[in-house]
C-alpha cells in the first residue's frame, strides 16, 4: 500500500526511465535478430560469396549452395541465447540479495554496451566465416546472459515501487521490437548495402545501452524512487552493504543494537526463496504459458506464412516484415502499455489464468494458414486477412497477459519480498522463452 504522505513522480520521470531501461534490456537482442541476413552474408563460403549481392533487398542463395556455417546459424543462434538467458535468470533469482544492485544493473549494461561497440567495430574488418561465426556465437552468449542478470534485477527493482512501474518495463521491451522491426522495413525500403545497415543497427544500440545507463545513474536522485527504496529497508546506493552490517551488529553478541527493528530483519536474505515461489505461483506459471506458446508459433511458424495475394509484386517482398514482425511488435506494445491505464482482470480473479489457457488456440490457428513448405496439415485459412486478424489477437493478447502478470506477482507478496518475487518472475519468463524455442521445432515438424 501507498503511503498517504508518499511523494509524486515529478514529470513522470522514475516511469521514463523505467520505460528507457525496459528499451535497453530487449533492444540489444532485436537489433542482433534483425541483422540475421547481415550476419549469414558474412558466412558464405568464399567460392559463392562474389554471386550475392550485399543489399538490404538481396535473395537469399539457394539452399544447396550454402555453407554449413550460414545454413546453420539462425538455430545455434537461438540456441545460444535461450539456454544462457534461461540459466543466468535462475542464478540471479538466488545470487541477487549477495550483489549489489548496482553492480548487477549499470555493470551488465556497461558489459553489453562494450560487445555492442566490438560489433560495431567488426562490421569493417575482413574476417574468415569460421572466426566470424566464433566471435558472433562468443557475444549472442555475453548479450543474453548479462541481459538475464539485467532484466531479472530491473523486474526485482520495479517491484518494489508500485504495480504500475512494472509496466513502463514491459512497454519499452515491446518497443524494443517494434523499433528494430521498422528499421528492417526502412533497410528493405532504402536497399542500403548490409554492412552500412548494420553498421547503422549497432550503433543505434550502443546509443540506446549508453542514454540507458545514463538514466538508471540518474534515478538515485529522484525522491519518489528513494522513497519507495528506503520504506522497502534498501537504499539506491551501497544499501545491501549497509543493510548487512546492520544484520551483523543485530547478531552480535556483545552489542544489542536498538535501532534495528524486526521489519529490516525479515526483508532480508532470510527469505525462503521457494516460499515466495508458492504465493505467486500462479501469476509465475501464467506468464511462463504466455511465453511459451509466443514464442513456440513466432516466429518459427509464422515466418513461413505466404501471402495468397500478392502475385509476385512488392507486397511479396513486405509481406512478412509487415504482417508479421511489425504488426506482431506493434500490437505487442499496445498491449503491454495498455496496463497502464487499465489492470482487468484482478490479481486474485480466476479469469487471468483461464484467459492465458485460452491462448493456447492460435498454435492450430497459425498452423492451418498457408504456411509454405507444408507436409501434413490443410490449408484452412489461406487469404492473407485471416493472418492478419490473427495476428493482432496474438500479439495483443501476448502483451496485455505478459504485462498484467508481470505486474500482479509481486503484489502478491509482502512488500519486503518483492524483489526476490520478480526476480522469480523473470526466472519464469524466461523459462517460457526457452521451452517456447524447443516446442516451436515440434510445431513446425507437425505442419
Amino acid at each position: 500500500m501507498t503511503a498517504v504522505n508518499a511523494p509524486r513522480d515529478k514529470y513522470n520521470a522514475v516511469w521514463i526511465i523505467f520505460f528507457i531501461l525496459g528499451l535497453g534490456t530487449l533492444l540489444p537482442w532485436n537489433f542482433f535478430m534483425t541483422a540475421t541476413m547481415y550476419f549469414t552474408n558474412r558466412l558464405k563460403d568464399p567460392a559463392v560469396e562474389g554471386s550475392a549481392i550485399l543489399t538490404a533487398n538481396a535473395t537469399v542463395v539457394e539452399g544447396d549452395t550454402r555453407s554449413v556455417l550460414e545454413s546453420k546459424f539462425n538455430n545455434v543462434m537461438t540456441l545460444c541465447a535461450m539456454v544462457p538467458l534461461l540459466i543466468f535468470t535462475c542464478l540471479n533469482s538466488f545470487i541477487h540479495q549477495r550483489i549489489p544492485q548496482n553492480w548487477r544493473i549499470a555493470g551488465c549494461l556497461s558489459v553489453i554496451l562494450v560487445v555492442f561497440l566490438l560489433t560495431a567495430v567488426l562490421v569493417k574488418v575482413d574476417m574468415g566465416p569460421l572466426p566470424f561465426f566464433s566471435l558472433t556465437i562468443i557475444k549472442i552468449i555475453c548479450i543474453n546472459s548479462f541481459g538475464a542478470v539485467l532484466q531479472g534485477s530491473l523486474f526485482g527493482l520495479a517491484a518494489m515501487l508500485p504495480a504500475s512501474y512494472t509496466t513502463p518495463i514491459m512497454s519499452g521491451q515491446g518497443f524494443a521490437g517494434t523499433f528494430a522491426a521498422f528499421s528492417m522495413i526502412c533497410a528493405l525500403a532504402s536497399g542500403s548495402a548490409l554492412q552500412d545497415s548494420a553498421f547503422g543497427y549497432f550503433i543505434t544500440a550502443c546509443v540506446v545501452i549508453f542514454l540507458a545507463i545514463l538514466s538508471y545513474l540518474a534515478l538515485p536522485s529522484m525522491e519518489f524512487f528513494q522513497y519507495y527504496l528506503e520504506s522497502n529497508g534498501s537504499k539506491p546506493a551501497g544499501g545491501d552493504e549497509e543493510n548487512k552490517m546492520n544484520l551483523l551488529k543485530k547478531d552480535s553478541p556483545t552489542e544489542k543494537s536498538p535501532v534495528v527493528s524486526l521489519t529490516e530483519e525479515e526483508a532480508k536474505p532470510t527469505i525462503s526463496v521457494f516460499a515466495i515461489f508458492k504465493q505467486i505461483r500462479v501469476m509465475a506459471l501464467s506468464v511462463c504459458f504466455v511465453f511459451t506458446i509466443t514464442i513456440g508459433t513466432f516466429p518459427a511458424v509464422t515466418v513461413d506464412v505466404r501471402s495468397t495475394m500478392a502475385d509476385g509484386g512488392a507486397w511479396d517482398t513486405y509481406f512478412i516484415p509487415v504482417s508479421c514482425f511489425l504488426l506482431f511488435n506493434v500490437m505487442d506494445w499496445a498491449g503491454r502499455s495498455l496496463t497502464a491505464v487499465c489492470m482487468w482482470p484482478g490479481k486474485d480473479s480466476v479469469i487471468l489464468p483461464v484467459m492465458v489457457g485460452l491462448r493456447v488456440v492460435f498454435v492450430p490457428l497459425f498452423m492451418l494458414c498457408n504456411v509454405q513448405p507444408r507436409n501434413n496439415l490443410p490449408v484452412l485459412f489461406a487469404h492473407d486477412a485471416w493472418y492478419i486478424v490473427f495476428i493482432i489477437l496474438f500479439s495483443f493478447s501476448n502483451g496485455y497477459l505478459a504485462s498484467l502478470c508481470m505486474c500482479f506477482g509481486p503484489k502478491k507478496v509482502a512488500q519486503c519480498e518483492a524483489e526476490t518475487a520478480g526476480t522469480i518472475m523473470a526466472f519464469f519468463l524466461s523459462l517460457g522463452l526457452a521451452l517456447g524455442a524447443a516446442l516451436s521445432f515440434v510445431f513446425r515438424i507437425i505442419i
